[in-house]
C-alpha cells in the first residue's frame, strides 16, 4: 500500500477550495458547471515537438500523439468525467507524459457526453474507435487505458468483444473504474463521508442522465454484472477513500474467480483517480508504475 505524504494533504486542501465534492453532491448534478474544466483541444504549443493528428471516428474526436517506437503499438485512452464532461487538463498532461515515456502511439478518445447523448450512443462510439484501431494495429499491440467512467467503457467494450468472439486487446489499465452505475452498494454511504471528491447523490444523478430508460444495472453501463471470463491481463489502480471502491472490490473478486490475471495497486486512503491528480508525490509514483505496465 502507498501511504499519505504532506503533498496528499495539500491536494485535499486544493480539492476543498475548488468545491469538487460540493459539485458532486448536487442532485441533479450541474453538468454545465462541471464542464467548465473541459479542454477539448489544448494549444498547439502544449504538444511542441510531437507528431500530432486530430481526426473523427463516428461522433468521437481522436487526438493522436505519434510515438517514436517502431514496434507499432497503440495505447487507446478513454477519459473519465461521469459521462457528462471531459477531457480535462489532467488527462492531457497524463497523455503527454505517457507518450513521452512509452514511445508508443497514444489515442485520446473524446466521446459524446450525456445528457445530450445516452449510454447506447456513447458505447457505439467506443466500439467504432476500437474497430478503427484494429484496422491499423493487431489486438496484441493495443493497450486500453481508462479512468473512472472511461475505465467503465473499456471494461464493457472488452466484455462485448469476448461475447462476440472477437480478440480483446493485450492489456487493460483501469484507474478507479465505476463498476456499478446504480450506486446501490450499502458500503458506499460509509465512504461517502470521507471521500474528498465524489458523493453518491451527484454520481448517481450523472448516471441517470446517461441511461435514460435503460436500467442502471444494465451491463452496458454496469460491467460488474457481466462476465470477466477471457479478459486480458488487467491492472487496477484503486483508492480506499473513493465511493466507487466497494464495487471495485466485488469486481476484483469476480475477476479472480473467473481466472483473470489481475494486478491490484491500492492507494491507502487515496481518492478517486489518484494516479492522475496533481501535487501528490503518491500520484507521480503511481503514474510511473502505470507507465511501467504499459512498457512491459
Amino acid at each position: 500500500m502507498l501511504k499519505q505524504s504532506l503533498s496528499y494533504y495539500l491536494l485535499l486542501l486544493v480539492l476543498k477550495l475548488k468545491g469538487v465534492k460540493k459539485d458532486f453532491s448536487q442532485d441533479p448534478i450541474n453538468f454545465r458547471r462541471i464542464r467548465n474544466g473541459d479542454i477539448h483541444a489544448p494549444g498547439v504549443s502544449f504538444f511542441s515537438g510531437k507528431k500530432l493528428s486530430i481526426f473523427k471516428i463516428a461522433a468521437s474526436t481522436i487526438t493522436e500523439l505519434m510515438g517514436a517506437n517502431t514496434s507499432k503499438e497503440l495505447i487507446l485512452m478513454v477519459h473519465g468525467g461521469a459521462f457528462i464532461s471531459g477531457p480535462t487538463d489532467l488527462h492531457w498532461k497524463v497523455l503527454k507524459k505517457i507518450a513521452a515515456k512509452t514511445g508508443q502511439t497514444v489515442w485520446l478518445c473524446d466521446y459524446p457526453k450525456a445528457p445530450e447523448n445516452q449510454i447506447s450512443a456513447i458505447s457505439m462510439n467506443i466500439d467504432k474507435v476500437y474497430e478503427r484501431a484494429l484496422e491499423e494495429y493487431p489486438p496484441d499491440r493495443i493497450s486500453l487505458l481508462g479512468d473512472s467512467v472511461g475505465a467503465t467503457l473499456i471494461i464493457a467494450l472488452t466484455q462485448r468483444l469476448i461475447q462476440g468472439n472477437q480478440e480483446p486487446p493485450s492489456k487493460l489499465i483501469l484507474v478507479s473504474p465505476v463498476m456499478d452505475a446504480s450506486m446501490s452498494n450499502p458500503k458506499i454511504a460509509e465512504i461517502d463521508v470521507k471521500d474528498p471528491m465524489l458523493s453518491q447523490a451527484g454520481v448517481l444523478s450523472a448516471k441517470k442522465m446517461c441511461t435514460g430508460e435503460i436500467d442502471l444495472k444494465n451491463v452496458i453501463i454496469s460491467p460488474l454484472y457481466a462476465s470477466f471470463n477471457g479478459f486480458p491481463k488487467t491492472t487496477l489502480f484503486l483508492g480506499q477513500k473513493d465511493i466507487t471502491y466497494p464495487d471495485q472490490q466485488l469486481a476484483v473478486k469476480k475477476m479472480e474467480a473467473e481466472g483473470v490475471k489481475v494486478e491490484l495497486i491500492l492507494g491507502e486512503d487515496m481518492p478517486h483517480i489518484w494516479p492522475f491528480l496533481p501535487v501528490m508525490s503518491e500520484a507521480r509514483l503511481a503514474l510511473d508504475q502505470l507507465i511501467n505496465r504499459l512498457n512491459t
